[in-house]
């Protein structure tokens, strides 16, 4: 350490870097701590505030609340994905047993029903007012020839926009010019089944695998296949022998009881014969005595 002219010590260049470092250092320890603790005491705050009986109850929680769930609920669909049903309604017409059985056989929850027709056409009859309390959306076309297969396509060929989360479509129409829309969604990474009436029966093929399904609209069930029937046949000579079995058996243990009751009445009639016959033999003895 060197003395200047006023006689006061001189330091050096590294000390005086050593103390400006030492000053810079306390000042943003000060500071870290301040910011600390107003951090600390904000947070306080905004919880007691947040926890208040009068912030639970406000309309901004409860909006909060439901843009989260509604967040949680699109961020559950984007997860599982859901399946859509388009429906050509001059064409073919669904009843709610057959829509019911339609979202069985679908991997993915049935979450919207498009309806297409030219609903002023008195041949379709109040099947917009039925459809449309069942959920369906009802699109309504001019008259014309193909219109409302016309729109069914176009609408269907860009329904990933409207339903980015649609993992399923089921095209439900006879007509096959829909063919043309079952290939593009297809294409666009859709799991297709296209639905077509025939005769008193529903034709479900999932054009993915080639899976072919039938629904009798007349019974209101599904059709089984012919593997399926002889297993059912033979389920029924399996249940009809065990059941033939167990009557059998059944009847072998009355039998039994039977035989064992008839025994054991013999022998109580050969006792009983016994029995008088010794008490009888006092008697005539007596007789013969009192002669």
């Amino acid at each position: 350490m060197l003395a200047n002219s006023n006689g006061h010590p001189k330091i050096s260049i590294p000390e005086t870097r050593e103390l400006s470092l030492v000053k810079n250092l306390s000042e943003e320890k000060v500071t870290e701590k301040s910011l600390s603790s107003f951090s600390f005491t904000l947070a306080e705050e905004l919880l007691q505030t947040m926890l208040s009986p009068d912030c639970l109850e406000s309309a901004v929680f409860s909006q909060l609340i439901q843009k989260f769930q509604q967040k949680t609920e699109i961020q559950h669909q984007l997860e599982t994905g859901i399946s859509l049903l388009l429906l050509d309604a001059e064409n073919l017409k669904l009843d709610i047993n057959s829509q019911l059985f339609l979202a069985s056989i679908s991997k993915y929850p049935l979450q919207a029903k498009i309806a297409f027709a030219n609903w002023r056409n008195q041949s379709i009859g109040k099947q917009d007012i039925e459809l449309y309390s069942r959920g369906y959306q009802l699109v309504h076309v001019p008259e014309g020839k193909d219109s409302a297969d016309a729109k069914m396509i176009a609408l269907g060929a860009c329904i990933l926009r409207s339903y980015p989360t649609a993992k399923e479509i089921l095209v439900c129409s006879s007509d096959g010019i829909l063919i043309h829309l079952c290939n593009e969604l297809q294409n666009q990474g859709l799991i297709v089944y296209w639905v077509r009436r025939q005769g008193q029966n529903l034709h479900i093929v999932n054009r993915n695998t080639g899976k072919l399904t039938h629904y009798s609209l007349s019974m209101g069930t599904e059709v089984p296949s012919f593997e399926r029937v002889v297993e059912q046949i033979q389920d029924l000579i399996k249940n009809e022998q065990d059941s033939i079995n167990a009557r059998l058996h059944s009847l072998a243990a009355i039998a039994s009881l039977f035989q064992e009751r008839c025994n054991i009445n013999i022998n109580n009639n050969q006792k009983q014969s016994q029995i008088e016959e010794i008490i009888s033999l006092p008697e005539e003895l007596s007789t013969e005595f009192i002669q």
